[in-house]
Formats: C-alpha cells, structure tokens, sequence
C-alpha cells in the first residue's frame, strides 16, 4: 500500500518529498474534496517534485464535458487525474464525463474516478455504480473519498462494505484507493480491505486539512502506512 499526500502548492510539496509521501497529490483544500490547484501551482509543485515522485492532480467534480477535457489536456502530463461526480446521477452521464477526460489528458497519464462513500449527500451515484463506468471508460482505478470531511470515511462505511467494494474494483482490473478524513489508524483497515494507495491531507497537516503539510507527520505516516498489519476483522479477515 502506497501514501499519496496532497499538496496545495511548491512549499507543502517539498515537506511531502522529504516526508516520505509516495504520491505527491496537487489539490485546494479551500475549493472542496476535490479542489483544483492554479495551474501555476501545479507547475511550481511538479518542479519542486521533479523526478522524485509521481504526481497526481484532482480536476473537481465534473459537470461540463468540454470543460472537463480542457482541464485534463492542461493538467498533463501527469501520473494521474482524479475526476469527482457530484450532482451526477446518471450512469450515462458520467461516461460521457470521463470519457472527456480520458480524451484530454495524455496517453501517460492515468485518469481515476472519485466515488463519494456521502453520495446520497453529494447526489451522485453510488460507489457500486461507479465500478461499471471506469471499466468502461478507460480508467485505471477508482477513489472511495467522501464528499464532505465532517466524518471519516471508516464511519460512514463499515470495512466489510469497503472491502467488498475494493473486491468489484480489483475484479474490474482496475486499482482502489481510499481516503477521506483518514488517519494513521485507519490505515491498517485499509490495508486488510485491499486498498493499493491511501490518500491523505489533513492527517499530514499541523492544524486541520487547510492547516500545512509538516515534513515530520507525513514522515510519521510513511512509517504507519509500511508497518500496518492486516487486522482480523469481519468479512475481510
């Protein structure tokens, strides 16, 4: 399992580098879940990482095919986009959506669909629904985050449901990550569940998710993410 810490600029991405992050993740947290960076900040990060790290961007929740494409082609190349779907419903729709994304990002960079675990709060489709559309539209894998960060993913899903959505996600042959409000001790749950990444930001912050990324607690979370054993728990055990 893998440590993707997100950044929201050159400053926090350098502490993410030498913390130990895995993947250096270019998001706002002001601007939502799935928040955007400037594209001079996504410059100034991916110059700061270099060759260092895989970075990664969010692009938001989609909502317009052409904007989403624009958004994709001026974000790469890069590992990979996270696209979100708040306020769609619609399976149909949302192919639409990614397939626009796939469109305008490059050959070299993976696109990832965001699944929200609050996505009856967000209106938008469910997680299982999910799965059908990345399969079909190219992505590499999917995110189970939650749309809104008053309570932690692992509080709004029980790891048995979590782990039998990792199990579709795996049987599609894509790859699953996990975030939302995490923290370092979720992350032996999400290693039992079958996760391949977990993304962070506010358990890399001092002060909450709009606090800064400090080299030290990612360090720390590097450290957990490699010792966590996989608990006897549920289903998943």
């Amino acid at each position: 399992m893998r440590l993707l810490v997100s950044v929201r600029g050159p400053v926090e991405a350098r502490a993410a580098v030498a913390g130990g992050a895995d993947v250096i993740d270019a998001k706002d947290p002001a601007r939502g879940a799935l928040g955007p960076v400037r594209l001079d900040q996504l410059a100034a990060i991916r110059r700061v990482v270099g060759a260092a790290r895989p970075v990664s961007a969010a692009l938001g929740d989609a909502r317009d095919e052409a904007m989403v494409a624009a958004a994709a082609a001026a974000a790469s190349p890069l590992a990979f986009v996270k696209l979100g779907f708040h306020g769609v419903t619609s399976e149909t729709r949302a192919q639409r959506l990614a397939r626009a994304a796939r469109r305008g990002a490059t050959a070299a960079t993976a696109l990832v669909l965001v699944a929200y675990a609050d996505w009856r709060r967000a209106d938008s489709l469910a997680p299982a629904r999910l799965v059908a559309v990345a399969a079909e539209t190219g992505a590499a894998g999917l995110l189970l985050d939650t749309a809104w960060k008053d309570a932690p993913l692992f509080a709004l899903e029980s790891p048995d449901a979590v782990a039998a959505w990792v199990a579709a996600v795996r049987a599609a042959g894509l790859f699953a990550a996990l975030a939302g409000s995490l923290s370092g001790r979720d992350f032996a749950t999400a290693r039992a569940v079958g996760a391949a990444l977990v993304g962070v930001r506010g358990a890399a912050c001092i002060g909450n998710r709009r606090g800064r990324v400090s080299q030290d607690r990612v360090a720390a979370l590097r450290r957990l993410v490699r010792a966590a054993p996989a608990p006897s728990v549920g289903a998943f055990a």
